[in-house]
């Protein structure tokens, strides 16, 4: 195998492996636009991968896992919203408990129904998303450069990731060029004087966090059943906050946040092509080495080595109206 072929198979890998990275990273793009800050969305994950995995393999149909996913964790986006906007609680404390009650409910759950240790059993084929072959990719496998690129990166996956890419700018739409998206911004910037247009705060607020929870259902989803083949305790590993990184890597901007959650995607697959391989003038290096380096890069962004990120003005900070 050439250099270039390593570099497509770790480019396919790259993309496959960003996708649950991307929906939740433009999940909480919502929410943290708003106003809210969701460190929740690691248990939004976890949620739609067991609910998904669990409809998946009794259905059969991917479909109705995606649905149940996505219902699963708008539940949890509500609840976060009663806590952090109708109690006005400490949005911080309010995800991060979101994600213990997952972490926890899933395991006690998969156990009670399946008894095989908090896993759910193997999703059936025809329950899983199937990789899609574009026209034309074996037709031009064997053209230079072009033909591998197409035909293994960007042709071979599955549907959910071709709408993970679609909703980069369907997000970026939303925000910048509709009413909605305009008001969005404004109430994570300056609550008070959206309130003084008339317009509610809090429910401006819950439906910045419905499309929150309809988002991290596509990324649990693509967990459970698209790039695995069942629920594993813990499957979403700390993706919610690598995703968190990249979207302060960002600045909370749609395009920049896929090129971010690549970033890590790549990282990833490098990390997964170098298990047993030898460094020159070194030689093997250990594995957890290469597995680190993800969340090696999340510390240090979220340690705001890499420039300065600026969240929105009123971000984490409950709304009281002014009476």
């Amino acid at each position: 195998m050439d250099y270039f072929d390593i570099l497509i198979s770790i480019l396919g890998s790259a993309i496959r492996l960003s996708i649950p990275l991307l929906f939740t990273a433009l999940a909480g793009l919502f929410s943290e636009r708003a106003g809210i800050f969701d460190i929740g969305l690691e248990g939004k994950m976890l949620v739609s991968a067991f609910a998904a995995a669990c409809v998946a393999h009794l259905t059969a149909n991917p479909w109705l896992g995606l649905l149940a996913g996505i219902g699963v964790s708008i539940v949890f986006s509500f609840i976060h919203g009663f806590a952090s906007i109708s109690n006005r609680g400490n949005q911080i404390v309010s995800g991060v408990a979101l994600n213990f009650v997952a972490a926890g409910l899933t395991v006690v759950l998969g156990q009670a129904w399946y008894g095989q240790g908090g896993r759910t059993p193997q999703v059936p084929a025809e329950g899983r998303f199937a990789p899609i072959i574009l026209p034309g990719a074996d037709a031009i496998r064997e053209v230079p450069f072009i033909g591998p690129l197409y035909a293994n990166v960007i042709s071979g996956n599955n549907i959910l990731t071709y709408i993970a890419f679609l909703m980069v700018p369907i997000s970026w739409w939303v925000l910048y060029r509709t009413r909605f998206g305009l008001r969005l911004r404004a109430v994570g910037e300056n609550p008070g004087a959206v309130d003084t247009a008339g317009i509610s705060v809090a429910w401006l607020r819950y439906r910045a966090l419905i499309v929150t929870g309809f988002l991290a259902g596509f990324a649990g989803t693509y967990l459970a059943i698209a790039q695995s083949a069942a629920f594993i305790s813990n499957m979403s590993a700390g993706k919610g906050y690598i995703a968190l990184a990249a979207l302060i890597f960002a600045k909370w901007k749609p395009v920049p946040v896929m090129f971010a959650c690549l970033l890590f995607g790549f990282l990833d697959a490098f990390a997964n092509f170098m298990q047993g391989k030898s460094v020159p003038l070194i030689g093997e290096v250990p594995v957890q080495i290469f597995q680190a380096l993800p969340y090696i890069l999340t510390c240090v962004l979220l340690a705001g080595f890499i420039g300065v990120a600026r969240p929105p003005k009123a971000g984490g900070v409950p709304y009281t109206k002014e009476r």
